[in-house]
């Protein structure tokens, strides 16, 4: 399939295995948590491949150099609650002076439109690269609301990392938002008619959390 430029989908082979762990029913909540949280981090170690380094000089115990760091604030990760919180932790993982800010959204089971119930992000994100993660980029409307108000709320640069995506929902999304880069481990041709990705892997927040 012919993606948008903005989709990238990771083919590590770590992160493929580790998506048909994922997918398959008979993982566990616990291993289908740890999967999630490993691979965030190797999705967010992607999806920070181009951050901005600027060199500072320190000593080594052997010799002073100059050493490259990170430049600007600290990122800061926002999940879509509720599911996005395990991506997040793996996302944490890989950068643990991360700020976190949040957002809450849910489907309208009837209309499959994305309804918000909680917002709350750092005051400067204006200043700060901004990872977004929900495990599920299907008919991509909690997406393109959470980064709807994000932008709204000043953020700049915007990166949106899933574990998997629709055709439908990813498409959707780079057509509303073409700039902000999406980091994905796969995207699956189909949705059924309850907006749930085909083969996929079921309702990441119900196995996620036990409540299936």
């Amino acid at each position: 399939m012919s993606l948008p430029h903005s989709i990238h989908v990771v083919s590590h082979p770590l992160v493929q295995h580790k998506l048909s762990k994922m997918r398959d029913k008979e993982t566990s909540s616990a291993n289908f948590r740890r999967l999630l949280r490993e691979i965030g981090l190797l999705l967010g170690y992607d999806a920070t491949k181009d951050l901005a380094l600027v060199n500072q000089k320190i000593e080594t115990p052997i010799a002073a150099m100059d050493a490259p760091l990170l430049d600007g604030k600290k990122l800061v990760i926002v999940p879509i609650l509720r599911a996005g919180l395990g991506l997040a932790e793996g996302l944490l993982d890989l950068m643990p002076l991360a700020r976190q800010g949040h957002v809450g959204l849910y489907r309208d089971p009837r209309t499959l439109q994305a309804v918000e119930y909680y917002f709350k992000i750092p005051q400067d994100i204006s200043d700060r690269d901004v990872l977004v993660c929900d495990p599920m980029l299907a008919t991509a409307h909690s997406a393109i609301a959470a980064v709807d108000r994000l932008k709204e709320s000043g953020a700049k640069r915007i990166k949106f990392i899933c574990i998997l995506g629709s055709e439908t929902g990813a498409r959707a999304f780079a057509e509303v938002h073409p700039d902000v880069p999406v980091f994905a481990a796969a995207i699956d041709a189909k949705l059924n008619d309850h907006g749930y990705i085909v083969p996929g892997l079921g309702d990441a927040g119900d196995r996620l959390f036990g409540t299936r």
